[in-house]
């Protein structure tokens, strides 16, 4: 709930357990936005699954920031774009490592997932909410927004054709980044590919590839202020 009220989108309304009530304590919901108290199998078969530790909120969503003017706004130094990756979990993540990071915005492909389905908020901690997001289209041909408002776009990958992140970190040190990542199964298309540098992950003999989250923390990392 917490996340909710952190986020530029506006509360419509909360369920409530009833034992959960202490939690709304302190919370500055909005006045107009009702609270429904409820039980344990009204809240089930609302929710359908677990997973909302006993609160739930509706918000409203605002409309799709163009991509264009996002990165024109973009005060970080570095962002994050996503191509064809349609797991909830690892898009959930990715948010999070891109809040983690100082990432400004995470762009994503007209064919990946949807950030603000529940279990990508849930997995993000909040951060799908919090972090700026814009779909690039035409794809591929929008990555050239990247470059355009200064970004050096890069691609990771597993090949052992690629640079090292730590080698390009060093060289564009100073300079904006977009890292662009793929889906866990086929990793970035071809087209993509040619569009961006590509950079890997060094990991010893024996080991092709990283989980795209993961792999996609570690480049943030470096490339990050913090690295």
């Amino acid at each position: 709930m917490e996340a909710v009220l952190a986020s530029p989108y506006p509360l419509l309304s909360v369920m409530v357990l009833r034992r959960r009530l202490p939690a709304l304590r302190g919370l500055p919901l909005p006045a107009e936005a009702p609270v429904y108290v409820v039980d344990d199998d009204v809240m089930a078969g609302t929710a359908g699954f677990n997973v909302h530790r006993g609160l739930l909120g509706i918000g409203r969503r605002l409309p799709l920031a163009d991509a264009a003017g996002l990165l024109g706004t973009v005060a970080a130094s570095l962002v994050v774009v996503v191509e064809g990756l349609n797991d909830q979990v690892n898009l959930g993540a990715i948010f999070r490592n891109a809040a983690a990071f100082g990432a400004g915005a995470v762009l994503l492909s007209p064919n990946s997932a949807d950030p603000l389905y529940r279990r990508t908020v849930r997995v993000s901690l909040g951060h799908a909410l919090r972090v700026p997001y814009a779909r690039l289209e035409p794809w591929p041909g929008a990555i050239g927004l990247l470059p355009a408002h200064g970004f050096v776009p890069l691609a990771l990958t597993p090949s052992p054709q690629a640079t090292a992140v730590q080698t390009v970190a060093s060289e564009l040190e100073g300079q904006k980044v977009a890292l662009v990542v793929g889906s866990e199964g086929d990793g970035l298309s071809r087209p993509v590919l040619e569009l961006c540098r590509p950079v890997r992950v060094p990991m010893v003999p024996g080991v092709d590839s990283l989980n795209v989250a993961s792999a996609t923390a570690v480049a943030l990392h470096r490339f990050s202020r913090l690295g």
